[in-house]
């Protein structure tokens, strides 16, 4: 089997979560699998090397952003893989200093997001994860939350994408042209 169809077969489905007609993607049996792991975490972090996302040879990541809660799962493992820091964005409440925020919708109401003011530097190189990409309503946000620092987003990287529900096109934009990669396609 090889590495992708590996990782699928760890990929859970629950019907009805977190509403009626909503067909869940639960990665938990592949982040108890240690290797399952590492390799996600390879896949997610390889295209972001040293040689840049771009291939201009100015660095990879300074620091990788990750959204709550589930992208602090994969973002953690990508700042360290990638030698980079890591900035969590958070949902309101959480971040107990100075913070911007943004509402945004989602695929099932709205939501806040938060970042602190002094967690991104002018011009520092920033690589956006979670570990799903649906609508794209969350890393949207973001993405914009992140330029709001004048950061430049050298890439987005998630676990799983849903590429019937669009947010591959609403990412990119946010993401002002960064290329968008996903590890697993249902």
């Amino acid at each position: 089997m090889d590495q992708i169809a590996r990782l699928k077969s760890l990929i859970r489905d629950v019907p009805d979560f977190p509403r009626p007609g909503v067909m869940f993607k639960d990665f938990t049996p592949l982040i108890r699998d240690a290797a399952a792991l590492a390799m996600a975490v390879e896949l997610m972090a390889n295209p972001f090397r040293s040689k840049g996302a771009w291939g201009d040879g100015k660095g990879g990541v300074d620091l990788v952003v990750g959204a709550e809660s589930r992208g602090f799962i994969f973002g953690m493992a990508l700042a360290q893989a990638l030698s980079a820091g890591f900035v969590p964005v958070r949902k309101p409440g959480k971040l107990p200093w100075q913070k911007a925020s943004i509402s945004y919708e989602l695929e099932y109401g709205q939501d806040t997001m938060e970042i602190h003011t002094d967690a991104i530097l002018p011009g520092q190189r920033v690589l956006m994860v979670d570990d799903l990409l649906a609508t794209g309503g969350t890393m949207q946000a973001c993405c914009k939350l992140v330029q709001g620092m004048r950061a430049q987003i050298v890439g987005v990287t998630v676990l799983i994408e849903l590429p019937t529900l669009g947010g591959r096109k609403v990412v990119e934009s946010a993401a002002a042209g960064a290329p968008v990669h996903s590890v697993l396609v249902f």
